[in-house]
């Protein structure tokens, strides 16, 4: 009975990603890790050959995750041919917001409810002194470049992306327009423009 429930939702769900993809609509759901970063270039990869003109839309809710497979992902947005529209709902976070802030402004939409978290890189790595030293190097190089980059993609100051990313920084649908990080809030998937 339990292998019956599990195949159909395996089917289920192979048949709304097919349907997903006629669309031209990839989702971003969950964490940010080298199976999402995987799957989502691959579709991307897919519809971006399929039509160099028809737009994409990517619709977003993470909590974050990986800065290198969301490294991935905001670099494949910014190098495809078609135009990528991005949806924040729900959740915004970390990583995934550095995703969200790929394309330019005017294509990044939000749902009313959203919210949107910047904070810097977390670590999480042991080992001798002198691999964890490197390894404290390396995440204030890439916190320094991720503050970069979202301050080119919000308009912001660098010192003030610094400030405000030094820790949790929440933001809901109005201030992440007002911060520069979204374009618009939509109340119907039909206002995408």
């Amino acid at each position: 009975m339990s292998g019956t429930r599990e195949s159909e939702e395996k089917e289920l769900q192979g048949h709304v990603g097919k349907e997903l993809l006629k669309q031209r609509t990839i989702t971003l759901l969950g964490e940010i890790d080298w199976e999402s970063a995987r799957k989502f270039s691959e579709k991307l990869l897919v519809l971006a050959g399929q039509s160099a003109t028809r737009p994409v839309k990517v619709f977003i809710n993470s909590p974050g995750g990986y800065v290198d497979a969301g490294d991935t992902m905001f670099d494949l947005i910014r190098s495809v041919k078609p135009r990528v529209l991005v949806v924040g709902m729900g959740c915004v976070a970390s990583a995934a917001a550095l995703i969200y802030s790929a394309p330019p402004r005017q294509d990044r939409f939000s749902l009313p409810n959203t919210r949107f978290m910047l904070h810097q890189p977390l670590g999480g790595f042991r080992g001798s002194v002198s691999d964890v030293k490197i390894e404290a190097r390396e995440i204030v190089k890439m916190r320094e470049r991720l503050n970069r980059i979202l301050a080119e993609q919000t308009g912001q100051p660098l010192d003030r992306v610094s400030r405000d990313s030094d820790r949790n920084f929440w933001m809901n649908a109005q201030e992440a327009i007002d911060y520069g990080l979204a374009g618009t809030v939509v109340e119907s998937l039909a206002d995408m423009k």
